[in-house]
This record gives structure tokens, C-alpha cells and sequence, in this order.
């Protein structure tokens, strides 16, 4: 009896510390830290007053901080926001409600950016990298999927209208 909860324990052991591991919470997110974090990810960086320029796969980043107002910014340019037309707005607004998570599409300085926003204190860092990650998928599928390439939260109108692409080209396949 002895020897099987010694073999029992002997197993559950690695679990207990994983668990207790993932309990564990992380440093609170400071400018320090999070640059730390962007140079692991490209070591080519720039620090910029209180903004990062980064690339992710060439994809230009600015990471923009503000301890006062416990704020992060990772921004993406897309394009110029000159001719934006009434139908890419709607698209996108449906897009921010549903296939980009937690990048968006904003408007600012006449320009079009994916963003992702969170408050700097509480960030964890594989919730910055998931985020840094969907704002570049989000600006490299504009004008295509508008996604952050995480999945789609539903109720939305993308899943729709990425079907109707999907189900457009179904049809073209079938006279091939």
C-alpha cells in the first residue's frame, strides 16, 4: 500500500507543480518588461520615447506606451483613410465585432491602423503577443478575410460572408 502511494504521488508530483506553476501570476507589465518582451521578439527593435518600432514577419509595429494612463498600443498601418468607402467601414465594423477579437480597425490621423489596445498594469505577455499577432494578421487580411486569424466570435456577419467567398468559388471549381 505504501509503494502505490509513493508510485501515486511520484506521479501526480510534476501536475502539482505545473498547477501550482500556473498560479503563480505574473509581474505586473512595465515599460521595462514589455520592452524586454519586444526585443525577445525582434532584437532589431527601436525604443522611441515611450513607443517601440518593431517588425513581425517585415510587418512594420509600433508600440505605443502610457504608464499615466496604464495604456499599450500596438499599431499596424494599413493604408491611407482618405477613400475609404461606406462599404469598407461596414466591413470593417463587422469585422471589429467578430473575426478580429482583440485587434480593431481604427481610424486616426487620416490613417487606417489594426490595433490592439489593452491597459498596460494587468498585460500578461502571452496576451501582448497574442495581440501583437492579431493586429499584423488583422492589417494583412484587409480588403480579404478582415481577421485576426484567431477564430470568429459568433453572432456576427464575417462567418457569412466569408462562406458566400468560399461557396462563389465552390461553384467556379465545379466547371473545371
Amino acid at each position: 500500500m505504501f509503494r502505490l502511494a509513493l508510485v501515486f504521488a511520484l506521479l501526480m508530483a510534476p501536475l502539482t507543480v505545473a498547477a501550482q506553476s500556473q498560479d503563480t501570476p505574473e509581474p505586473t507589465m512595465t515599460y521595462e518588461r514589455l520592452g524586454r518582451i519586444i526585443f525577445a521578439l525582434d532584437p532589431e527593435a527601436q525604443p522611441d520615447g515611450v513607443a517601440f518600432r518593431m517588425q513581425v514577419r517585415d510587418v512594420p509595429v509600433l508600440v505605443v506606451t502610457d504608464t499615466e494612463a496604464d495604456r499599450v498600443r500596438a499599431m499596424v498601418h494599413v493604408r491611407s483613410a482618405a477613400d475609404l468607402s461606406a462599404q469598407d467601414l461596414m466591413r470593417m465594423m463587422q469585422a471589429n465585432f467578430d473575426s478580429t477579437l482583440d485587434a480593431r480597425y481604427a481610424v486616426a490621423g487620416g490613417q487606417l491602423w489594426a490595433v490592439f489596445i489593452h491597459p498596460l498594469g494587468p498585460l500578461e505577455k502571452d496576451q501582448f503577443i497574442s495581440g501583437l499577432a492579431q493586429a499584423v494578421n488583422t492589417a494583412s487580411s484587409y480588403g480579404t478575410l478582415y481577421s485576426s486569424g484567431v477564430g470568429q466570435y459568433g453572432g456576427g456577419d464575417s462567418e457569412d460572408l466569408q462562406r458566400e467567398l468560399f461557396e462563389e468559388l465552390l461553384k467556379k471549381g465545379e466547371e473545371i
